[in-house]
């Protein structure tokens, strides 16, 4: 079976690495808020080219904490909008509703699956306060007329950048591209703990302060609570980890674009629509980092139990969009043609940095001979 992914081969990469980190850690007595959150803080925010990165628990809270943190410093108010791809994954619309502001969903692009900006000017109210961008997949959701709406009508845009770490639009990194972002570094993430841990990056010293605070349960000053915050905050052992396969993130980041590149070219079944890349023109050059390969085709469940009966595994990412949620019964009579069709449709096809050349034929040659 070709895995999905396989976690353990990308871990054991660095095995010996970090066994010595744990060891150090768990010798130190030190396990929150130390030297180890520091030192990682300190390169993400050099690495993404930010004068700020807080560690956090996962990458819901570091949605969450920035949304928090503008309410407390007073740019948003409860029922205050926020406008939010429709086919994002549920996280990035629970940190919304969590902080008692209203998610604006807004069609995404058919063929890069991101946010179609062309469709943000006219979901813009009163009530509007950010647009949340998500660089689904790995591909970087960005443009001067995103910038330019955002200053038109004072608007901050927050990076759900929970899939895109290294990714970069006209020499910046997502990350640093808006007023704050929000990172996961879940297992299945291009940068993976071995755990759940997130981060926030921003430029903004003040809003870096509160958040720092806010996930502190709400506290600067230990038994001093300025603020009604979180538990949230990231641990030394992960923080070690995790500076470790920081160092890594280019190379891997890098096979991953291999990979697609292989399967962009090799793929020629015209049952297959395969991803279309977002943001390059004449202006700008754009580098995804393919964190998701994701193709559409018209019987989904056909392909999936073909390919799984061929020894490849593959996943749906998503199979139900936020808004037909349970949870959010409210938004379920939306018209979200565009959304309804790329949950109808997509597949995951298998990508990792350690996916073998074999493999990368294998699925090619057996999705090419798919009838």
């Amino acid at each position: 079976m070709i895995k999905f992914l396989d976690l353990q081969a990308i871990n054991q990469q660095y095995a010996h690495e970090l066994k010595q980190a744990a060891a150090e850690v768990i010798d130190s007595g030190w396990y929150l808020l130390g030297g180890r959150v520091k030192q990682f803080e300190a390169n993400l925010a050099s690495y993404c080219d930010t004068k700020h990165a807080i560690g956090v628990a996962n990458g819901l809270d570091a949605l969450r904490l920035i949304l928090k943190a503008y309410i407390e410093l007073g740019i948003m108010n409860e029922g205050d909008e926020v406008i939010v791809p429709a086919n994002t994954y549920i996280a990035s619309i629970l940190a919304i509703t969590d902080n008692r502001l209203k998610p604006v969903f807004v069609e995404p692009d058919i063929n890069s699956f991101n946010l179609d900006i062309t469709k943000i000017e006219k979901a813009i109210t009163p009530k509007t306060k950010a647009i949340m961008v998500v660089h689904l997949y790995g591909q970087v959701c960005w443009s001067f007329d995103l910038e330019n709406l955002a200053k038109k009508y004072n608007l901050k845009i927050i990076e759900d950048n929970a899939q895109a770490i290294g990714a970069i639009w006209n020499g910046k990194k997502t990350g640093s591209l808006g007023d704050a972002a929000g990172f996961s570094f879940y297992p299945g993430k291009n940068l993976g703990a071995l755990g759940d841990s997130g981060a926030v990056t921003t430029n903004d010293e003040t809003l870096a302060d509160i958040i720092r605070a806010l996930a502190n349960y709400g506290s600067r000053i230990k038994y001093q609570n300025e603020f009604q915050g979180l538990n949230s905050r990231l641990d030394e052992i992960q923080a070690a980890f995790l500076d470790i396969k920081l160092k890594y993130i280019d190379q891997e980041n890098q096979k991953r674009r291999w990979v697609a590149n292989q399967y962009l070219s090799g793929i020629n079944n015209r049952e297959i629509q395969l991803p279309k890349i977002s943001g390059d023109n004449s202006l700008v050059t754009v580098d995804h980092v393919w964190h998701l390969f994701v193709i559409k085709t018209s019987n989904r469940s056909k392909l999936h139990e073909y390919l799984n009966g061929k020894g490849i595994q593959t996943l749906i990412h998503y199979p139900i969009p936020p808004n037909k949620q349970n949870a959010y019964k409210e938004f379920a009579n939306l018209e979200l043609p565009i959304t309804d069709e790329i949950h109808e449709s997509v597949l995951s096809l298998p990508i990792s940095s350690v996916i073998t050349k074999d493999e990368i034929v294998k699925v090619i040659e057996v999705i090419n001979q798919y009838a």
